[in-house]
């Protein structure tokens, strides 16, 4: 046993990016490693990059840097959407030894000679026309819930985009095997489960570019909701287009899956989903908020959008601004617009100066705040269920409702992981819910 390689993983971006870290590392737990905390000394670390932002690029290196300091000896391979977009880049940075793509990041062992430092990065990456298989995958890292991944690639041609270009075309999991994983996760004492994927509203597409959807998103959800053992499933986000009142209705009734939606938007100016090339025009987005609304009132809705893209003028912006906070939502993810090369928007003319997109996002961050605000006193006084999670901030432990509102109570290292019914009495300095334990004596 003394033998056995140490491996440390550093995951940017998104959830579907923690699935893949998860599965990648216990493909190598099989080939004899164990897994350590990034912060640990380690033989080997890997690094899952994101090319969605700017920022991500920037972080690759700083996570490059800290692997070095902790041993500057360290085998470090970098996988993931960057690595696909630009390997040669990152096969450029001091002290990357391998960089994998798209289709070969799941067979990373079988890229591992003897972890012997490399003069410069060795590259294996695709074409990403040959990224047509599907890889299951399922983090479990975190004690409280999961991120399983349903659905992988895109289809769409939204003109600020890199995903298709990193990830391929749309493909999906089979039933059989998105059950199989669900029905594992929660043997594994976790009490909620999160779907993720690039596009899984277009769930049921087969592998191999095959267009025909062989189950849907609503078959989905509905054979998922009678896996026994999950106490909550959650929907990641999922296009307004591919959000069908059959799936928000069967939600507001199911037994596992929350009221809790989040639906990018990118533009509230019909012109600039134009240019953006976004499959629905703002009127879809309206119906869905309002049909979530009708069918579940205490519905968290949580909102995507990207300011400053080319060709929005300060009418297009306000436009924006306006049309989301006359809406009933919850919170905004707010993205600042950055060129990324490849991509259509990149050479588009009426470039928005960088300090206009900065003032941009500002304003957009406060009216989220606002509207976090007003969606967390309309829940004040209501009986919600919390999941509390497994961390002590300053003495607290925190959680979050069904419906998404983040709740404190004091630190009590017997809440962890479990669910409660609860009061939510008010809200507290830092913007999260105090609340009362109802009928259980905590």
């Amino acid at each position: 046993m003394e033998n056995r390689k140490k491996v440390a993983f550093y995951t940017l971006g998104c959830k579907l990016n923690f699935s893949e870290t998860s599965t990648i590392a216990r493909n190598l737990q099989d080939e004899g490693f164990d897994r350590v905390d990034f912060e640990e000394v380690a033989d080997m670390y890997v690094i899952n990059t994101c090319s969605v932002t700017e920022n991500a690029d920037k972080q690759f290196k700083q996570v490059v840097r800290k692997a070095m300091k902790l041993n500057d000896k360290a085998f470090v391979a970098a996988v993931g959407c960057y690595a696909q977009l630009k390997p040669e880049e990152l096969a450029a940075v001091d002290g990357v030894d391998l960089v994998l793509g798209a289709t070969e990041k799941f067979k990373l062992a079988d890229y591992i000679n003897d972890l012997s430092k490399n003069d410069f990065g060795e590259v294996h990456s695709c074409e990403i026309a040959e990224a047509d298989f599907y890889v299951g995958s399922y983090s479990i890292g975190d004690r409280t819930r999961a991120f399983l991944k349903v659905q992988d690639g895109c289809d769409y041609k939204c003109t600020y985009c890199t995903i298709p270009l990193a990830r391929g075309i749309s493909r999906s999991d089979e039933l059989e095997n998105v059950l199989k994983n669900a029905s594992e996760i929660s043997k594994q004492n976790i009490k909620e489960i999160v779907l993720t994927g690039v596009n899984i509203g277009d769930y049921g597409k087969g592998e191999f570019g095959n267009k025909k959807h062989e189950h849907t998103f609503l078959e989905l959800v509905q054979e998922l909701d009678k896996v026994e053992g999950i106490e909550r499933l959650r929907i990641s986000s999922i296009e307004p287009n591919l959000l069908k009142n059959e799936t928000i209705e069967f939600v507001s009734k199911s037994r596992t899956f929350v009221p809790h939606f989040h639906i990018p938007l990118q533009s509230g100016s019909n012109d600039i989903l134009k240019l953006m090339k976004r499959r629905y025009q703002r009127e879809v987005y309206t119906e869905r908020v309002n049909k979530i609304r009708e069918v579940m009132p205490h519905a968290c809705i949580g909102v995507d959008v990207i300011v400053g893209f080319p060709g929005e003028t300060d009418e297009h912006f306000l436009e924006t601004y306006h049309f989301l906070n006359d809406m009933d939502i919850s919170y905004l993810h707010v993205f600042t617009y950055s060129e990324r090369d490849n991509t259509e928007a990149a050479a588009m003319e009426g470039v928005v100066p960088g300090n206009v997109r900065a003032k941009r996002s500002k304003m957009m961050r406060g009216l989220s705040v606002k509207k976090r605000r007003a969606f967390y006193e309309s829940q004040l006084g209501t009986n919600r269920t919390v999941l509390f999670e497994s961390e002590n901030k300053e003495g607290y432990i925190h959680g979050f409702t069904e419906n998404y509102v983040k709740v404190k109570t004091p630190w009590n290292p017997e809440l962890v992981n479990t669910l409660h019914d609860i009061n939510l009495t008010k809200i507290d300095e830092d913007g999260s819910v105090r609340m009362e334990f109802l009928n259980v004596e905590v």
